[in-house]
């Protein structure tokens, strides 16, 4: 459904919206997304190495820091369980300037604690700041990328994710033995706080949002005078999702609706397994590998290799999934991840083949979660489409408790590495399973 129009010049509608070249208001839309995702990759793997840190300073217990873990990723699921539906109310923009603001302040907060309860208690704020922007990033660049190339588009922009676990684990490397782990929280507070006026001043909100709400009727000719030159230009940076049920439905209803609801699920059942897996193993694979007498700074670079495998994977990923069937791409990804964890838990002695194991992890892992992502932000209708990535990736992130606050009991209860690196590897086969059922109902998704 298209925004109305007026005599607008073919040239004007063409090209930059619908497959042609890419606009320069398109192109800054997704790099300002890109440093969004990248304050949240910076956050999830930067706090990854602070934990070993203070385990030793407060002699924490595993069950401690795992509550610091899980109070993180409760504020995560709780951020995209409220902000998904408000950014399909207000609007795109203005819910990631609020997130962000939420997620500096809580980062910058929490270089000041002195227990993990108090850490507990300023992640979970950090978490609900980082549970809004991601999931409204992803809905946002995919309205401003052409269709013909909005998977590799989208997935460029999701590309600030993985950028942020490098250097998030390159920066506390630099930053720790400089300032102590209080420097990383510093880092990680300041850069979202500089990046909310460039979004509040350059950052156009969602053409597809402002459709038809007579509230944002001079913001829609703004942004359409930016991006075409013509104030009356259509609306064409996203079509609505093939069979979509009636715009009239609530936002909630059209998740829930008949179309809908067995897809809905599936994806969720995906979401939650494949945050689950990841969670689990960025949380504890730098604790794994120091137990395994690997010295922190060699554990932060080989942990790096997991986003750089993942950055290669969601690109390939794209590309395929932009070329073939999707759901396919993502399944053989999630089956791929799986054989790499359980063959990190085999090489831990070997550094040279650790390096090669983590990489396939986030080569397969990552790259799925991020086709994931690309996949749910065009699979519901326009109306409902920042609800449907916020809640798929909220449920997502209830794996992911669970995988952060479990993962350190199994590091200690279980016999061995082997066994389990195995045991973290299963809910990758049912998010396989889950992924190829969805595409067998969804063909034309």
């Amino acid at each position: 459904m298209d925004l109305p129009t007026t005599a607008a010049p073919p040239a004007a509608q063409a090209g930059a919206h619908d497959g042609g070249r890419v606009a320069p208001l398109q192109k800054l839309t997704l790099f300002l997304c890109f440093l969004v995702v990248a304050a949240d990759g910076f956050d999830l793997a930067s706090v990854g190495y602070v934990v070993p840190l203070l385990k030793k300073a407060w002699s924490a217990t595993p069950a401690q820091l795992g509550q610091v873990f899980g109070a993180g990723l409760l504020g995560l699921t709780i951020g995209s369980f409220v902000f998904g539906p408000l950014a399909d109310r207000i609007g795109r923009k203005r819910v990631i300037l609020v997130s962000m603001f939420v997620f500096a302040l809580g980062s910058l907060a929490s270089a000041l604690v002195r227990s993990p309860g108090e850490l507990a208690l300023l992640r979970l704020l950090t978490g609900i700041g980082l549970g809004g922007a991601m999931p409204t990033a992803i809905t946002l660049s995919s309205e401003f990328s052409p269709e013909r190339n909005r998977n590799w588009l989208v997935t460029l922009m999701f590309c600030g994710f993985t950028l942020g676990l490098a250097c998030g684990g390159g920066l506390a490397a630099v930053l720790i033995p400089a300032y102590g782990w209080q420097g990383v929280f510093v880092f990680g507070g300041v850069a979202p706080l500089v990046l909310v006026p460039v979004i509040w001043r350059w950052m156009p909100e969602s053409l597809r949002f402002m459709e038809g709400k007579p509230r944002f009727a001079a913001e829609a000719r703004a942004v359409r005078l930016r991006l075409t030159g013509n104030p009356d230009a259509p609306a064409q940076a996203a079509p609505q999702a093939a069979a979509a049920p009636a715009a009239r439905e609530g936002i909630v209803a059209t998740l829930f609706s008949r179309h809908y609801r067995s897809g809905t699920l599936l994806l969720w059942l995906a979401f939650f397994c494949t945050l689950w897996v990841y969670y689990q193993i960025s949380s504890w694979l730098p604790t794994a590998m120091t137990g395994a007498g690997i010295p922190i700074t060699q554990a932060a670079t080989i942990g790096a290799m997991m986003p750089l495998g993942g950055t290669i994977g969601s690109l390939i990923n794209a590309w395929l999934m932009d070329r073939r069937n999707p759901f396919l791409v993502l399944t053989a990804s999630y089956l791929f991840a799986g054989a790499s964890i359980i063959a990190t838990g085999t090489v831990m002695d070997d550094p040279a083949l650790l390096y090669v194991a983590v990489f396939c992890i986030g080569f397969g892992l990552s790259g799925a979660q991020t086709g994931a992502n690309v996949l749910v932000s065009g699979f519901y209708t326009t109306a409902a489409r920042a609800t449907g990535v916020s809640w798929a990736l909220a449920v997502g992130r209830v794996g992911s408790i669970v995988g952060a606050t479990t993962g350190g009991l199994m590091l200690a209860s279980l016999p061995s590495l082997n066994t389990t690196f195995l045991v973290f590897a299963i809910p990758t086969a049912v998010a396989a399973i889950a992924m190829a059922t969805t595409g067998k109902l969804y063909p034309k998704h």
